[in-house]
């Protein structure tokens, strides 16, 4: 639309967590006049609460589990490694503060309108905001009026706990709580073995504090292959860290008092006990942000809870379109971006494809570390399709060795008959890096016997791919 006014754009994207930013960047680089509009920070949830600030965490834990093998490598430590975890949680905060910076800074780059507020639908092509103060306080700038063509929503999503167990901050806490406190406790009970419940529960075994995972399916990661759910449950007892899988307990049970948090957990047909720790995290997933965004003035239509979307990111409103979290499915941050470009490119009248998400990558950055693309074997078990598999250890590549992390395995999975890659699975050292390989593959839709012909320098982790690609075909070389 031709803009009339400071209020007329050509979108309005409506959250700027990390699809809603990438969406707005993309749609400006493709020529459009775009209002971003949110009344945090931008980058949203990851930023500033969840991916990033995790991330740094587990660097340092991982940093102090190596230090602590240093003997091994010939350098010697006056006794053992200690840690300061304020001071770790202060470099935390510089990592998202640095991170955030850079990103205001693209902002202005891209000739992005930044709108500081809440906002929300009123009707397809107009979005009222209750701005926020000068000094920040929601709402106190009045209200303001924007108009498009069309509008993005990416209002993201939220923590949620269990019916009956609700946070409090202190004893009962979210991973929004761990990515801002700067104290540990020194035992813990982390309901949900999901990727963010395994992440925290390798970072606070390192840390020294008593973990026990509890995971009501039967797996921890349960999302993964089952080979990769398995061996991660593995080393995580190895490590020493309890887990409970098929958990179950009543939410009546939990008590919370001045010394912490108990409960009465058992497993499925096994004998409950009572359990008691200092704190509780509740790692149970997610909600959308559907409440408040004005979709009632809409066409747009909701399905177990998430707003639904076609493979172009459109709503049943026209110009109405939705990404990231607030769509559900895979609800990872690196997904929302590549849902931003797709709604960019189909807005600009590009003709993109619909996004495939058997080919988005997942990476979890616990110790070993997981990452995946495409079908887990028993995916392809309930669709009927018949394949063929390559499986090799880090323990016979030469680099693993060499940074004494041997543990772990790279799963290439192909079709029977065209030798097309379906899955790649990998837990071991670095993997959630090794998985990009995979990630271009399979959009180039190769077979196992590409990635495998490809040569893979040596000595490096990364030629566990190649080898368990080679291994698909039974022809690989160091085993």
């Amino acid at each position: 639309m031709a803009a009339g006014s400071s209020n007329d754009f050509d979108l309005i994207v409506l959250g700027a967590g990390t699809g809603g930013y990438t969406a707005a960047f993309r749609a400006a680089q493709l020529g459009m006049r775009v209002a971003l509009v949110d009344e945090g920070k931008i980058g949203g949830t990851c930023l500033h609460i969840g991916c990033i600030p995790t991330k740094a965490l587990l660097e340092s834990a991982e940093l102090l589990a190596r230090l602590k093998k240093a003997k091994d490598f010939g350098i010697l430590l006056e006794g053992q490694p200690g840690f300061d975890y304020s001071v770790i949680a202060a470099r935390r905060d510089q990592v998202v503060k640095r991170m955030w910076t850079g990103l205001k800074g693209l902002v202005d780059k891209n000739k992005v309108t930044w709108v500081a507020g809440r906002g929300r639908l009123d009707g397809a092509g107009t979005v009222r905001v209750s701005l926020n103060g000068g000094d920040g306080k929601p709402g106190a700038g009045g209200e303001q009026t924007l108009r498009a063509k069309d509008v993005i929503l990416a209002t993201g999503s939220r923590v949620k706990s269990l019916p009956g167990i609700v946070p409090d901050g202190r004893r009962i806490i979210t991973s929004d709580d761990v990515t801002t406190k700067a104290d540990l406790p020194k035992s813990i009970a982390i309901v949900g073995a999901g990727a963010v419940g395994s992440e925290f529960a390798s970072m606070y075994h390192d840390f020294g504090v008593a973990v026990t995972l509890l995971e009501y399916l039967p797996a921890v990661v349960p999302l993964e292959d089952r080979d990769v759910s398995a061996a991660l449950e593995r080393s995580f007892t190895r490590r020493g860290i309890k887990v409970v899988t098929k958990a179950r307990f009543d939410a009546a049970s939990v008590k919370v008092s001045d010394g912490g948090v108990s409960l009465v957990v058992g497993p499925e047909g096994g004998a409950a006990e009572e359990l008691r720790v200092e704190q509780l995290l509740m790692a149970t997933g997610r909600a959308a942000n559907t409440e408040a965004i004005g979709l009632e003035t809409t066409k747009v239509e909701l399905e177990r809870g998430y707003v639904k979307v076609d493979g172009w990111m459109r709503t049943a409103e026209p110009h109405v379109y939705a990404i990231g979290d607030l769509i559900g499915g895979l609800m990872l941050a690196h997904v929302a971006a590549h849902e931003g470009i797709v709604a960019a490119h189909e807005i600009a009248g590009e003709g993109p494809e619909a996004i495939d998400y058997d080919h988005q990558p997942r990476a979890t950055y616990t110790h070993p570390q997981v990452a995946s693309i495409g079908l887990t074997e028993q995916q392809c078990t309930e669709r009927g399709i018949a394949i063929k598999k390559g499986v090799f250890n880090f323990a016979a590549i030469a680099k693993a060795v060499i940074v004494g992390e041997t543990e772990g395995f790279a799963k290439v999975i192909a079709d029977a008959e065209t030798d097309e890659v379906l899955g790649v699975h990998l837990i071991g050292p670095a993997v959630t890096d090794l998985i990009a390989e995979a990630a271009l593959g399979m959009t180039l839709e190769t077979t196992a016997w590409e990635i495998g012909a490809a040569t893979h320098p040596h000595p490096t982790l990364a030629e566990v791919v190649g080898e368990a690609a080679m291994a698909v075909a039974g022809r690989q070389i160091n085993a």
